[in-house]
């Protein structure tokens, strides 16, 4: 079974960077489409980065030119740098990885919070 784990969440003032890690774990196919969401209270998930198995990336615009999405192959990781974070950026990361043709189930995700 795949299993996503998120890591790298925390407090940051505003102005500051974060990075998020997630590893893929449970397969051995290979991965296609990888990306981040978030998620406020109240609101529905977002995605805010994707990157494909050849590395094309597409990004939201409130974080695009701040936000880098990147991934390591070998190690089943994909990474999202957050440069310039603002207040707003505050909420809770997923990550999550089509295998196969199939989305694998969300994982507990990391909380980022930003503040002024």
């Amino acid at each position: 079974q795949v299993q996503l784990v998120e890591s790298g969440g925390g407090s940051v003032q505003a102005g500051g960077p974060l990075r998020l890690s997630c590893v893929v774990h449970g397969t051995t196919m290979k991965i296609d489409v990888m990306g981040w969401y978030r998620q406020t209270p109240g609101k529905q998930r977002e995605p805010i980065a994707t990157i494909t198995s050849r590395s094309g990336t597409k990004y939201a615009n409130d974080v695009k030119g701040r936000f880098t999405i990147f991934r390591d192959n070998a190690e089943n990781t994909v990474y999202l740098q957050m440069n310039s974070l603002k207040p707003e950026d505050t909420a809770r990361y997923y990550c999550n990885a089509q295998v196969g043709l199939t989305w694998a189930d969300w994982g507990q995700g990391t909380q980022v919070t930003v503040s002024s």
